[in-house]
């Protein structure tokens, strides 16, 4: 528990901040997950050639990720072990505790997905290693070893088929964050129905940005050239949904002031104040605004070569910053804004703790430590090298 000093009125009970940093890591890494399969989805349903490299690393970064999704919620609990009840005894009116079911048949979907992309190198290494990792390998065959043509015709009917059916899924998983916030209609700042399609925006922006960074990562330390039309592909692909999302918030926003709702002057008093370095600077000047103008002026001039992998690189990563205090804002932001809208509160974050700021990077960095081990399991670059050369 943190108590917040405050500014105006405010009722004793809202001096506390019932949700912390690790409810904002919470849709962030949920919003890394829908973003990574959408860019295998495209791959994978849409055709787009040029993102072959990634499709394989997409699947295994959405499922690493996603085995992490529940941890912030977990350690946020007082009793986490009480989480379980919410699947054995579901309440099925409440948002929260249908998240269990849809989270469970994603990672599902991930897995079985995932095995139909591996199948063929699962089957390669089981026939020809005799160390515990070829025990691994045959009893992830299921007993197939069966590689022909005709089989792995059948074997993308249902990568097809999945991914299909994994695109509403996993946007759907995200935009239930922003339906959790936008549904509470006692924060000014959340009670939005534009939130759910905010959220589902900026998730696909974060997870494409992610891949960026991951594979020219991965190329350059395995010492293979990155791939530029692969690069371009997503750089496009960022460059184009990160405009619809600068749209959404700018509509969200002017939204919520222009209405005037009851603790209006409050709002105005915190956009002009607290909210002006974390909200305007860094998530939208720096964030949002600055890749997308250097997005643009690289299409516009045909960059090409180093400069387009460096510039699109270095926009991912401030594409991942923004979208992470787009998520710290929205929920610590919607928190330091008094439920009566007559005072505003500010929150200091520990950085020791199980919701501290230590814990927080821990739980956004972890998942990069299981996709590590997935890559070396199951190398999504398996022939992407080849590809890259040819």
């Amino acid at each position: 528990m943190h108590f917040a000093p405050y500014t105006g009125w405010v009722y004793p009970n809202e001096t506390v901040f019932e949700w912390s940093v690790l409810i904002a890591v919470y849709p962030y890494i949920t919003g890394l997950v829908a973003g990574a399969f959408t860019v295998s989805s495209l791959y994978q349903v849409f055709g787009f050639e040029r993102l072959r490299p990634v499709a394989h690393l997409a699947l295994l970064t959405s499922l690493s990720f996603m085995v992490f999704v529940p941890t912030p919620l977990l350690l946020h609990l007082g009793h986490p072990e009480r989480a379980f009840n919410a699947t054995i005894t579901p309440h099925l009116t409440s948002a929260m505790a249908m998240f269990g079911f849809f989270a469970s048949f994603y990672v599902a979907l991930l897995i079985v997905e995932g095995w139909f992309a591996n199948r063929p190198f699962i089957v390669e290494q089981a026939q020809t290693r005799t160390d515990l990792l070829g025990r691994f390998y045959r009893l992830l065959t299921l007993g197939s070893y069966d590689v022909s043509p005709h089989t792995m015709h059948f074997d993308k009917k249902w990568i097809f088929a999945l991914a299909v059916i994994g695109i509403p899924a996993a946007h759907g998983l995200h935009g239930y964050v922003g339906f959790m916030y936008g549904s509470l209609k006692s924060r000014e700042w959340w009670s939005s129905d534009l939130m759910p399609v905010i959220f589902l925006f900026s998730a696909i922006i974060s997870g494409v940005a992610l891949l960026v960074v991951l594979y020219v990562a991965s190329c350059k330390l395995r010492r293979i050239p990155v791939d530029a039309a692969c690069v371009k592909g997503l750089a496009y692909t960022i460059w184009a949904f990160i405009m619809v999302a600068i749209v959404l918030e700018a509509l969200a926003f002017a939204n919520l002031v222009y209405k005037g709702r009851e603790g209006i002057d409050t709002i105005l008093q915190y956009v002009t104040g607290p909210l002006l370095v974390p909200y305007f600077l860094l998530q939208f000047a720096i964030g949002m605004v600055l890749p997308l103008l250097w997005l643009s002026y690289m299409i516009w001039r045909g960059t090409t070569g180093k400069a387009l992998i460096v510039g699109v690189t270095v926009c991912a990563c401030l594409v991942l910053f923004s979208v992470f205090m787009m998520r710290w804002n929205v929920v610590i932001g919607g928190q330091e804004i008094s439920k009566t809208g007559k005072g505003l509160l500010s929150y200091h974050m520990p950085f020791w703790g199980k919701e501290g700021a230590l814990m927080a990077i821990l739980l956004t960095t972890a998942p990069l430590g299981l996709l590590y081990v997935l890559t070396r399991l199951f190398p999504p670059w398996a022939d992407d090298a080849a590809h890259a050369h040819g």
